[in-house]
């Protein structure tokens, strides 16, 4: 909890309340490692909840994230839609959306909290910024996320660095600010969009992108990458 700490330059942190997304479908090889290392980070410095966004799992990932005091909701339809679910359910001064397979680093989330604590409305894990990096990002994959962050910035005057990659925070109402309606693997393209779009303040922070521990993966490098290049021109 941190009422009454202070930042370095002594003024009081704005963080009441830090609220963690993690959409889950058929994770229960991996939520206990991720729940426990966002504990791991978070008790004592910060008040927080974390909600699980399941996608009714037949693993038993719901109970696992139950067990560790997670909230837990259901959504069938898809990441977006997963995530804008966690919004509505979210009270946190800062919200953070996280994958659930260990391919985000909680170690990570004080740096996308502080982002936030800093004045920004949106802080973005980038794996292009020095000091990140990804662990399983393959040829093809990186040359189409260089592709789309080129495509971005050339039509939306926008400088990312990093496209597709869902480690990320909100300040309070910022996800009500963007008006999202993207409900599959666009999502993360549309928020960067709609933030530069409505003149957001978003900071990138250097990210590590580790390789999933188990389990299989749900992108499809394909058919997802159509998904995002229509989110990219629909919004245009």
């Amino acid at each position: 909890m941190i009422l009454g700490e202070r930042t370095a330059r002594g003024r009081k942190k704005r963080i009441r309340l830090v609220s963690v997304i993690i959409p889950t479908f058929n994770e229960a090889g991996n939520l206990r490692r991720v729940l426990s290392g966002v504990r791991d980070v978070l008790d004592g410095v910060y008040d927080y909840e974390i909600i699980v966004v399941d996608k009714h799992s037949a693993d038993g990932t719901a109970g696992i994230a139950r067990s560790m005091g997670a909230t837990v909701i259901y959504d069938d339809i898809g990441k977006g839609s997963a995530l804008m679910a966690g919004f509505r359910a979210a009270h946190g001064d800062v919200v953070i959306s996280m994958d659930a397979d260990l391919s985000n680093r909680p170690d990570e989330l004080k740096l996308l909290i502080a982002g936030i604590d800093a004045g920004y409305d949106v802080c973005m894990g980038s794996r292009f910024l020095t000091g990140g990096g990804s662990e399983d990002m393959p040829f093809i994959r990186r040359v189409g996320d260089k592709f789309f962050v080129g495509l971005v910035n050339l039509l939306y005057g926008s400088h990312y660095s990093d496209m597709c990659y869902g480690y990320r925070s909100f300040a309070r109402g910022v996800a009500d600010r963007l008006e999202l309606d993207e409900k599959g693997f666009g999502i993360e393209t549309e928020i960067s969009i709609r933030a530069r779009q409505k003149r957001l303040k978003v900071l990138e922070v250097p990210s590590l992108e580790k390789k999933r521990a188990s389990g299989r993966g749900h992108l499809r490098t394909f058919s997802d990458g159509w998904i995002i290049l229509k989110t990219i021109l629909k919004n245009r």
